[in-house]
């Protein structure tokens, strides 16, 4: 299963989704949170949970793994 991982505090998250979801979503945060803010509907669970994760993990180095 494709997952977020904190290089610095080993912490991971494995969201519903693709390896290449996960991989645009960490590569495009900034464009997720703008499509967020113009959004009435919101965004998917799995591009939510890893913002989340990307937002509280952003000064570490994250890595996306198979």
């Amino acid at each position: 299963m494709p997952r977020l991982r904190c290089d610095e505090c080993d912490r991971e998250i494995s969201p519903l989704t693709t390896r290449s979801n996960l991989r645009w979503i960490k590569d495009r945060a900034h464009l997720a949170r703008e499509v967020l803010r113009h959004s009435n509907d919101g965004l998917d669970s799995w591009m939510m949970e890893s913002l989340a994760f990307l937002d509280e993990h952003g000064e570490h180095g994250v890595s996306v793994l198979a």
